[in-house]
């Protein structure tokens, strides 16, 4: 049927190359120096090193990645999450070398990864937005001005930002006078693009997504939502599917406004709408994902749906396996990000050698991982290391599933966050589903011992 080139390493990558077997594509890894014994190394039909040790000597190495494409046949490239897979300068380069890239068009990627922009365009399709700047703010004297105009609080954000980073809330003037070049400077380093926009900033929303997949013959899907409000320094931790708080009328609201967008923008291919609900459950649109999520799997639970192997044939041209009205939710699921952190020395990265391994298991329990006995976690990446993912009838079977499973779940030979996630799955709040995106600031001193 085709090769496909994984432009990405760990959990992904694996969660990638298994669904290329089941369609019967072969599969052609890439790897950092440093990643030379990782298992979608091991995976793979073929394995190509592209660079150093650093994301930046290899996953981030556009020309690397798109010679190991055309030097290995591929017909695809599928960049899973992260790294290359929201630059539209690259995803232009592969489709002028007549490779298919999994997942939108790079003028998609152009329009929607900038965050203007797709306020722009969300604000035309009749979507709720915040109230923000018009267009880029060019300097800390703009920056204050429409601060002042807006009202405070203001969060001043990345244009091609994501992944939390490039942003940061102001509460007064001299905050943004401090903060704007500091966030230009880290814009800047993270997704080389300098420039800024500001938003009203909202306290304590939760933070909703939709999950969308569209096919080349224009049908257009919800797949329902997520609710990803547990964020720490808004990177999220854990994810539920659905929202334990919104209401049906809600729900119904957002699902459509995602739909409406996504068809007036003529997307293709997987893609999240992210909003934020605040507490008289008032939404409003922030930014889209153009890509698979690290949050996933939530989703593929509670409606049965594989969304890579979706993806996959999405780009063959093929029409999606399935219509609006086919789905229905079926239970609860949540998933929490196992990472290589110490959450008792401020979350510092835990990188190092996995002497002893135990995954949980049983019904409705799933792990994605590219772990295995003897593994070293390079310093180099994103300390996640596995997702678990449980699924029950309902939210209070599934909390009780992610108990049991976060108890039976044992790395040796790292610092894990795995006690802070027990901790929090027992935490009052959490069960009765009372949490926003300011809930992790209060929870931390639950483990750490501080006083908040």
């Amino acid at each position: 049927m085709g090769k496909v080139l994984i432009a990405n390493r760990g959990e992904i990558a694996v969660r990638i190359i298994r669904a290329c077997h089941e369609l019967g594509l072969e599969t052609v890894a890439v790897y950092a120096k440093s990643d030379q014994d990782a298992m979608h190394v091991k995976m793979a039909n073929q394995a190509i090193c592209i660079g150093g040790n650093t994301s930046t000597e290899s996953y981030l190495n556009k020309n690397n990645v798109l010679s190991a494409a055309i030097a290995s046949g591929c017909d695809y490239i599928h960049p899973g999450y992260g790294f290359l897979s929201e630059n539209a300068d690259f995803v232009s380069m592969v489709e002028d070398c007549a490779i298919t890239f999994v997942g939108p068009k790079s003028e998609t990627i152009t329009a929607m990864g900038d965050k203007a922009n797709a306020r722009k365009m969300a604000k035309q399709a009749g979507v709720p937005i915040i109230e923000g700047s018009d267009g880029d703010i060019e300097s800390v004297d703009q920056a204050v001005e429409w601060a002042k105009k807006i009202g405070f609080p203001v969060i001043i954000k990345a244009v091609s930002g994501g992944g939390g980073r490039g942003m940061r809330i102001c509460h007064h003037e001299q905050d943004v006078r401090q903060a704007f070049e500091k966030t230009q400077l880290e814009a800047s380093a993270s997704f080389g693009d300098s420039r800024l926009y500001m938003e009203r900033y909202i306290s304590s929303p939760r933070h909703i997504e939709i999950q969308v997949i569209a096919d080349q013959q224009g049908h257009v899907v919800s797949l329902f939502e997520r609710d990803c409000s547990l964020q720490r320094r808004h990177q999220k931790m854990v994810e539920e599917a659905t929202s334990p708080k919104l209401s049906e009328i809600t729900r119904k609201k957002l699902n459509a406004a995602a739909i409406k967008l996504t068809k007036n923008i003529n997307y293709v291919n997987a893609g999240t709408l992210e909003f934020l609900v605040d507490d008289k459950e008032n939404f409003y649109f922030i930014e889209m994902n153009t890509r698979i999520q690290v949050e996933h799997p939530v989703t593929e639970m509670i409606t049965g749906v594989d969304l890579v192997k979706e993806q996959l044939l999405v780009a063959m041209g093929k029409p999606l396996s399935f219509k609006q009205l086919d789905l229905k939710v079926n239970g609860h699921a949540i998933e929490c990000r196992i990472l290589a952190e110490n959450p008792k020395l401020d979350f510092r990265p835990s990188p190092g050698l996995i002497k002893n391994l135990s995954l949980p298991g049983g019904f409705g329990v799933r792990v994605d991982t590219h772990l295995y006995v003897g593994y070293q976690i390079p310093p180099y990446f994103d300390s996640m290391i596995a997702k678990l993912i449980v699924h029950g009838k309902t939210r209070e079977e599934a909390i009780k599933k992610m108990q049991i499973a976060l108890k039976e779940f044992a790395i040796e030979g790292i610092e894990t966050n795995i006690e802070y996630l027990y901790v929090l799955m027992h935490n009052k709040n959490f069960i009765a589903g009372k949490y926003d995106t300011s809930f992790f600031e209060r929870f931390r001193y639950l483990l750490t011992g501080e006083k908040a």
